[in-house]
């Protein structure tokens, strides 16, 4: 194991969230506030140089990596990104809590937007800022950030292949460097677009980039209490609403849009389903609740909203959810799961990585029916390979034993299965809020400390999809050469 690379990587990473926390520290002498805002964001970031500077002050001899080392230096960063962004919160005492501050930008980081705070009017401008700010950086990922600004050869493909979400990895172009660049610019000019669009609808520039961030990132951290509700602006809901659809797009379609290539974006399968999934969830849940609505235009606003919100795991709300008819909440529910597509910014298990698994489900049953026909399995009309199908099986099988054991924990501390299973739900899968005591009209404070630290874990191996904190904790990855 190059462990001399990773801890220089890592301190890069260190340095560069030194760099980002510059923004709030902007911020706070924008809005003039304390001078205990201003001490706290200087004090982390000299920590952050010292660190970062201490851990890459020599560049190794060896920088060629593994896949193992990728793994663990993706998630080490992660965990160490969280602990470092958590300290201002601490030191301001707005979060006194390193374990909440800490479930907070963790949240934040990986762009699943459950909170611990109960009322966000305290909370000063420097801080909010940096709490959704998170959301941006975290949506595409920091080491695909890190890449773009410090490309290396070397490293890049087993650090981008364990950051970028999705059953398939893929370059745009032959060097990662330029791919990590195109898709920052995309990313960056998209959330700019919306910045704009929410400004048309009354919102100052600081409250529409807060909001921006966690469209984009696909995270959801509100600026007022209740979320998007008390805007009460119809405007600002659809182009929210349209935004976390867009966000939800893999970010390949807009690069192939732009030069040109609207035939493969058709094609796409991923899209197709992500786009039928959307309308039909609205369609079900509106006809199941539109008669507790006076207004029909209303109803399928907040269902449309709502329906965008989940299944982009953004988790803004304009509805209490929580108090729908149970059918709706288990086509929710179900959406927690299931994700937007691959190399968004979303969560879950990604739409291509579930419609693959149903095709592998009906060619077994065939198969059984018929042993002597063989099935090709298909994804844009290109042959699926074994080694593929059985990686997404053992993905599942893999997403399902750390769900249930994450669900047990937490159960021993939550006696309501609704909260305790969503809570898993919603954190695991990156989307927010989730229902009963932890729904969009509640929080996650009221959950003891040792549950905090575990959906923390849930949270990270959620955005990172499991294998990177898996790794990263066994012993046996230690113990190899």
């Amino acid at each position: 194991m190059n462990k001399k690379m990773i801890s220089f990587i890592t301190g890069r990473i260190l340095i560069l969230e030194a760099g980002l926390m510059i923004l709030p520290l902007i911020i706070s002498f924008l809005y003039n506030e304390n001078a205990k805002y201003k001490i706290a964001y200087g004090t982390v970031i000299l920590m952050l140089l010292a660190t970062g500077f201490l851990l890459s002050a020599k560049t190794p001899e060896e920088t060629s990596i593994q896949g193992r080392e990728g793994y663990i230096i993706v998630s080490l960063s992660w965990i160490l990104m969280s602990m470092f962004g958590a300290l201002p919160f601490v030191i301001t005492k707005e979060i006194p809590s390193f374990i909440d501050a800490f479930f907070e930008i963790v949240s934040g980081f990986t762009t699943t937007g459950s909170s611990i705070i109960t009322d966000l009017s305290k909370i000063s401008h420097s801080n909010l800022f940096w709490r959704s700010f998170t959301h941006f950086v975290g949506g595409m990922g920091v080491l695909v950030l890190a890449l773009a600004i410090f490309p290396s050869s070397a490293t890049s493909v087993h650090v981008m292949k364990a950051e970028v979400p999705g059953p398939t990895f893929g370059k745009l172009v032959s060097k990662l460097s330029t791919t990590a660049r195109m898709l920052y610019k995309i990313y960056i000019v998209m959330t700019i677009v919306l910045i704009i669009l929410l400004m048309f609808g009354g919102l100052d520039l600081f409250e529409s980039s807060l909001l921006a961030f966690g469209t984009a990132g696909t995270g959801g951290f509100g600026v007022r209490n209740g979320s998007i509700l008390p805007y009460n602006n119809p405007y600002i809901e659809i182009v929210l609403g349209i935004g976390m659809i867009v966000f939800g797009v893999n970010f390949n379609i807009y690069y192939f849009i732009l030069i040109g290539k609207v035939k493969d974006v058709l094609k796409n399968e991923e899209l197709r389903y992500y786009l039928l999934i959307v309308f039909g969830a609205i369609t079900l849940i509106v006809l199941n609740i539109c008669k507790t609505y006076t207004s029909l235009a209303h109803c399928i606003r907040d269902v449309f909203f709502s329906v965008s919100s989940v299944i982009t795991t953004t988790g803004y709300s304009t509805a209490d959810f929580g108090k729908w008819p149970l059918f709706s909440q288990v086509i929710l529910l179900i959406l927690m799961f299931f994700g937007a597509c691959a190399g968004s910014t979303a969560g879950g298990l990604k739409i291509s990585r579930v419609v693959l698994m149903i095709k592998i489900y009906f060619a077994e049953i065939i198969q059984m029916i018929s042993p002597n026909r063989v099935i090709a399995i298909k994804s844009d009309d290109k042959p699926v390979n074994v080694k593929m199908q059985k990686s997404i099986a053992v993905y599942f099988l893999i997403y399902s034993l750390v769900f249930g054991g994450i669900l047990l924990i937490i159960s021993y501390s939550v006696d309501d299965f609704m909260t305790a299973f969503s809570a898993v739900a919603a954190t695991f899968n990156n989307i927010g809020p989730g229902l009963g005591k932890v729904g969009p009209a509640f929080s996650f404070a009221e959950l003891n400390n040792f549950s905090k630290i575990v959906l923390s874990f849930g949270m990270l191996a959620g955005r990172l999809e499991i294998f990177p904190m898996l790794i990263l904790f066994s012993p046996t990855t230690w113990k190899l050469k």
